[in-house]
């Protein structure tokens, strides 16, 4: 598909999407829990009727589905296949795998597009300290890995991404027969980990967590017929494409983001305070917009986005209209997203005429210079097709965006969110 994004000045409310991190941990959680889930909000994203696809696999059904929530009931990992599929997941895969692994019958774990390219080798190095046989391609998937997993006390490397620990924590949640622990070595996205035990304490679980660097898990009361309510948060991460636009091209109210979450992506506030936009931040919605005299009044701004990796994306589509050289941490943390970030964010800004420079783990965005309306692509990544449609916003002439239908791997609403506030567009293909 093929989107035109005419320069347009936005206007209105909106709700934010729902968090497929949100989301996929609910679905992780309800296919352990012994007993009935009901999940409010319910994300409708590719990742998250993936995850909804992998819990069916791994033996939950799906009792009641409506608009506003689905009701899951489960007895705990009994597969009703042989292989799972997670799509494009990186949560998922890194998730679901321990997870699987608690069956004791074999399982296939695939996946489909730039997750069949994403390192797995973490499973190699990790499965066979935790009695879980492995056969994987290179590193690379499918993977087939035969269980039990048997919690063990056990040491990881957290410096590639902190999924694999939410699924290791979730899974020994559900297994441990006595205290366990895990203890991490340089954990990265840590509010993520806070995300993982929030939903995990929502479920019954009793984790410590020792300062990042350790987490133990004491084992809880095996119940059944269990009946626990979840309802999915708003998206920071898709909320902060439309806290950006706001602050580039007009002024808004978003609804539905929860100001207290853990999400690491909330971050995006620090980042539009620092810039100069005009926000208001109150318990319900978030007003935004533009600097009095307009976006010529962003400046540049520093901002670590170690944690936050996926803020990146948003993060250069502000700082492309803010004058002089914004500095944004965290470059190494790019490479193994949906695409290589970092190169391809400099690649498809570049089009549009914005300088951007990798110098180690930094990236150096020129901005104030003008943005120019373009032709770019997706490179299939939901991420960089959202931020190139924000970054058109107020460019000199249409930005055409090729494979945009990127953006249903996690917002399939983007583009209808946008038309709603006022942007002009089309959409062929």
């Amino acid at each position: 598909m093929i989107v035109t994004i005419q320069p347009s000045a936005i206007s209105g409310i909106i709700n934010a999407p729902t968090s497929k991190s949100s989301m996929q941990r609910a679905c992780a959680a309800a296919l352990l829990n012994n007993g009935q889930t009901t999940i409010g909000n319910p994300g409708k994203s590719n990742d998250d009727l993936a995850a909804l696809e992998v819990i069916k696999i791994l033996g939950a059904t799906i009792v009641a589905s409506a608009k506003n929530q689905v009701t899951i009931a489960s007895k705990g990992i009994q597969p009703a296949g042989t292989e799972m599929n997670c799509g494009e997941s990186g949560l998922g895969i890194r998730m679901f795998a321990p997870i699987a692994a608690l069956s004791k019958n074999p399982v296939i774990i695939n996946g489909t597009g730039s997750l069949l390219s994403r390192p797995m080798n973490f499973f190699d190095e990790i499965f066979p300290q935790l009695d879980i046989s492995i056969q994987s391609n290179n590193g690379k998937l499918p993977i087939q890995i035969h269980g039990p997993l048997q919690p063990k006390d056990i040491t990881i490397d957290g410096s590639l991404s902190s999924q694999f620990l939410t699924g290791l924590l979730m899974a020994y949640g559900k297994a441990a027969t006595r205290p366990v622990t895990i203890t991490v070595i340089n954990l990265k996205s840590k509010p993520y980990i806070d995300f993982t035990l929030q939903v995990m304490k929502h479920f019954g679980y009793d984790v410590t967590n020792n300062n990042y660097q350790s987490f133990l898990i004491n084992p809880v009361a095996k119940t059944v017929n269990n009946t626990i309510e979840y309802t999915v948060e708003g998206d920071w991460s898709g909320g902060a494409f439309l806290l950006v636009a706001a602050a580039i091209a007009g002024k808004i109210t978003v609804t539905g983001l929860n100001t207290l979450s853990t999400q690491a992506d909330k971050a995006i506030l620090q980042a539009l305070i620092d810039c100069g936009s005009t926000i208001s931040i109150q318990e319900k919605q978030i007003e935004i917009g533009s600097p009095a005299v307009g976006n010529s009044a962003l400046r540049a701004f520093h901002f670590d986005a170690t944690d936050c990796p996926d803020l990146f994306p948003p993060l250069v589509a502000l700082a492309a209209y803010c004058n002089g050289t914004t500095v944004i941490e965290g470059v190494n943390r790019l490479a193994h997203k949906e695409s290589n970030r970092g190169l391809t964010l400099q690649q498809e800004f570049g089009k549009m005429g914005i300088t951007i420079k990798l110098q180690d783990d930094l990236m150096l965005v020129e901005g104030g210079t003008g943005v120019i309306g373009a032709q770019v692509h997706s490179h299939h990544d939901h991420r960089i097709a959202m931020a190139c449609a924000v970054a058109g916003l107020k460019a000199s002439g249409p930005t055409i965006i090729e494979e945009a239908e990127a953006i249903n791997k996690s917002y399939p609403e983007f583009y209808k969110h946008l038309n709603k506030l006022q942007v002009t567009l089309t959409a062929k293909g």
